[in-house]
């Protein structure tokens, strides 16, 4: 089971001063199990874990197996919580250069649709050009412009290179039940389709088929992440002490630092296969929190290679931030550092050695360096880079964000900022509908 150790805030903040949590953890908890808190027609994460049947994980592996069989390449088409979640396991479990290799065992998973480059579309298109390729699109609505439009062009292309009675079996939409443009495509057009809870939003839906699906393209075992998640819904429970709640604790530390002046937290891995679940805990957080004026930023580095960029401003800069740590107890592979008879490196003191035990001495001297300047440090350890431990680790985040959205004072599952830019970029884009928009900023321009 996962774990977290807060004992690196004290100094900063007090043991009594987060315990003094407990009665408004216990509100924001009764309020998600209730459903009385702001946001409450999104709360179909919150027992996902140990709704999810047999049944439902079946049919996923079945799809994945058709992609699998029928596939060199897959596309995730999808931007924010629709692509996010799954590249944060696929890339956490997957080995780092199998997509180099020439003998592969799960077709090569690719992401479009989540940005609008148009070099970057350009070469996707061309690298696809001799690939027998399949594409997941994932989308609520089908007309979120990244998206829709790299799906657009993907659709085409599979179309075009491997038949239209081909692309329909290699063409899987994720998207609502009754309602919106993906889904019209995919009944008109015959597609697997899957379904995106209508109270499930984005950031949280890594356990619905937008994660699972592609997670199981990659030849991982969904039942073991779910699994995972399961046991720590049981762990984040509401009726488990507030002590023994790492959720609960979790929430609580990061609002009292906040309180405190802390207003950035800094999530830092030691392990490059975790880049993604930085950026997938970003956006959950982010979008969740950042309202009202309020809000913890988050940001993320990939330690020790950020050490040598940003640790200068995290040892000696504005003391305006806190970090939490997500530490990998056991790795999967071994490799000790060789003794070389003219030691030119000076490194021989390490020979013999674990290259793990160098990397977890660099963790422990960061965090004693970090907390001597001034820094808070919260520790996460995971027991190993596997699916149950990942899936354990991705709801701990998802409920402590609905926690800590309460205890905020915000609402967690709602993200208004996000329509401001799109209602710019159709004005100038002259999209129907937009005239009087379109008038109005152009006087500005």
């Amino acid at each position: 089971m996962i774990s977290l150790n807060i004992e690196k805030t004290f100094g900063f903040i007090s043991k009594e001063s987060v315990s003094a949590y407990e009665a408004q953890v216990k509100a924001a908890q009764e309020a998600l199990e209730n459903g009385t808190g702001k946001g409450n027609d999104f709360l179909g994460w919150l027992h996902l874990p140990s709704s999810i049947s047999k049944e439902h994980l079946a049919d996923l592996k079945a799809t994945a197996q058709v992609l699998r069989d029928n596939c060199e390449v897959v596309i995730v088409a999808g931007i924010g919580g629709s692509y996010l979640g799954a590249r944060a396991v696929i890339e956490a479990l997957s080995n780092s250069f199998t997509w180099l290799q020439e003998k592969k065992t799960a077709p090569v998973i690719i992401y479009a649709g989540h940005n609008i480059g148009e070099d970057y579309l350009y070469e996707l298109t061309e690298f696809l050009k001799d690939k027998k390729f399949g594409v997941i699109n994932i989308s609520k609505s089908g007309t979120t412009t990244e998206t829709a439009l790299a799906f657009r062009l993907l659709k085409k292309q599979c179309e075009d290179q491997r038949g239209k009675e081909m692309a329909k079996k290699v063409i899987v939409a994720v998207t609502d039940a009754k309602k919106g443009a993906a889904r019209v495509t995919a009944d008109k057009e015959g597609y697997k389709s899957f379904i995106i809870p209508d109270n499930v939003g984005g950031r949280f839906s890594v356990l619905t088929p937008v994660g699972l699906l592609p997670i199981a393209v990659a030849g991982f075992d969904i039942e073991k992440l779910v699994a995972g998640a399961a046991d720590m819904e049981k762990t984040c429970g509401a009726e488990v002490p507030f002590a023994e709640n790492p959720a609960a604790i979790y929430a609580a530390t990061r609002n009292e630092l906040y309180k405190s002046g802390k207003k950035i937290e800094i999530l830092v891995n030691f392990c490059p296969k975790l880049h993604y679940v930085s950026e997938w805990w970003k956006q959950l957080y982010g979008e969740s929190e950042g309202k009202d004026n309020k809000g913890i930023f988050p940001a993320a580095v990939d330690f020790s290679t950020d050490l040598h960029s940003m640790g200068q401003w995290i040892q000696e800069g504005e003391r305006t931030i806190f970090e939490t740590v997500i530490s990998v107890d056991k790795v999967n592979h071994k490799l000790e550092v060789p003794s070389d008879e003219a030691n030119l490196d000076g490194l021989n003191f390490l020979a013999g050695k674990r290259v793990d035990e160098v990397n977890k001495m660099a963790e422990l001297g960061t965090q004693l360096a970090h907390v001597d300047g001034g820094v808070p440090n919260m520790r996460i350890v995971i027991p190993e880079l596997s699916e149950y431990s990942i899936g354990q680790l991705l709801y701990f985040f998802e409920k402590a964000c609905g926690i800590s959205g309460y205890l905020l004072g915000v609402n967690p599952f709602n993200q208004p900022g996000v329509e401001a830019y799109k209602k710019n970029m159709f004005a100038l884009l002259n999209k129907p509908g937009y005239e009087e928009e379109s008038k109005a900023i152009r006087a500005k321009l």
